[in-house]
């Protein structure tokens, strides 16, 4: 058994990206955020649909589509259709955002 919590590293320079469950046709990713954002002029514009969910901490999504913010505290999720950019334009910094997403 694991912890979606454990193993945040102290120092976080770069945001925490890593697989829990992974097949062929869905993938579970643990990101852990400390004040980061998508790089500025970048999009996330992915072939498959993502469900995401903070699960502890608070974060904003803009959507390129009508340049709409979507404000995210813990226990909130959202689902993402294929090849609809987006960006996470904030993270809080004073404390981990802590993110369940399921690809699919």
């Amino acid at each position: 058994m694991e912890n979606l919590f454990a193993a945040i590293p102290a120092s976080l320079p770069e945001e925490l990206f890593e697989d829990i469950v992974k097949t062929d046709s869905m993938r579970i990713e643990r990101i852990v955020s400390r004040g980061h954002t998508t790089p500025e002029n970048e999009w996330y514009d992915q072939e498959e649909s993502e469900w995401v969910m903070v699960v502890k901490g608070s974060a904003r999504i803009l959507f390129e589509d009508g340049m709409y913010e979507v404000s995210m505290e813990a226990g909130d999720h959202i689902n993402i259709p294929a090849y609809q950019r987006h960006r996470v334009s904030w993270t809080d910094p004073s404390q981990d955002t802590v993110w369940l997403a399921v690809f699919y």
